[in-house]
């Protein structure tokens, strides 16, 4: 027999004849291809970016609102930092001896709100005496309502004797100041306050005041050296 001849066209050879691609059909619902989870076929993961894209938005309109507020609240009421002055300081006792301090100090405090529209409650003050970092005594002063653009007068009384140990190098410090006549004496104020915006009352804020003092001490009417009102530092925490 013969060989068997492909048959030709236009004497060229072509191969065997491909098939065509079979065309495969996918059924909603069926095996893993992904799930719907809408009539609108509207996929899981499009929801859930969807529903974060949302919440971003949400957030960031509730951010700028609520700072547009603070800004217009701020034009409003300008408020500005309520002012202390230690204002008159008597010492006529600081004796310390055998780790106990003896001592009589009067201070005379001014508490200025230069603000027109934001009125302040003193619900708690507490003044401590520090010497040389060691408090030795606080008292409690009377809660007050300060109204807009006043002063109000304040005077704390720390008398008596407490135990406080004191380093060689503090010893070393009191006996200079005990020589000058002079002595540093730290008073700090802690407060909590309310501010009131018309008819509107803040919630409770803990501010500290600081007042680093150079007080003469006075003995038998004759004082060893001139007080000097000082602004206190404010401190809000």
């Amino acid at each position: 027999m013969g060989e068997t001849r492909q048959p030709q066209l236009n004497g060229a050879y072509y191969g065997p004849s491909i098939p065509p691609p079979s065309k495969s059909y996918h059924r909603p619902g069926r095996g893993g291809g992904g799930c719907c989870c809408n009539p609108f076929s509207c996929c899981c993961s499009c929801i859930a970016n969807c529903i974060c894209t949302c919440l971003c938005q949400i957030i960031f309109t509730i951010l700028i609102i609520v700072g547009i507020i603070v800004l217009v609240l701020w034009l409003i009421f300008r408020p500005n930092t309520v002012k202390f002055y230690a204002n008159d300081a008597s010492l006529t006792e600081f004796n310390y001896n055998n780790n106990t301090l003896h001592y009589n100090l009067a201070l005379n405090l001014t508490i200025r709100n230069p603000n027109r529209r934001i009125g302040i409650y003193y619900d708690r003050i507490e003044a401590r005496a520090l010497y040389e970092g060691q408090r030795f005594d606080s008292v409690q002063l009377t809660p007050f309502y300060q109204g807009h653009k006043s002063t109000n007068s304040l005077r704390a009384e720390f008398r008596g004797q407490r135990v406080v140990l004191l380093g060689n190098r503090e010893i070393s410090n009191y006996n200079e100041d005990r020589n000058s006549g002079m002595f540093d004496i730290e008073v700090m104020l802690y407060l909590r306050i309310r501010l009131k915006f018309g008819f509107v009352k803040s919630t409770r804020v803990k501010p500290n005041i600081e007042c680093d003092l150079r007080i003469p001490l006075r003995s038998n009417g004759t004082s060893s050296g001139t007080y000097e009102s000082k602004r206190c530092d404010f401190d809000w925490r």
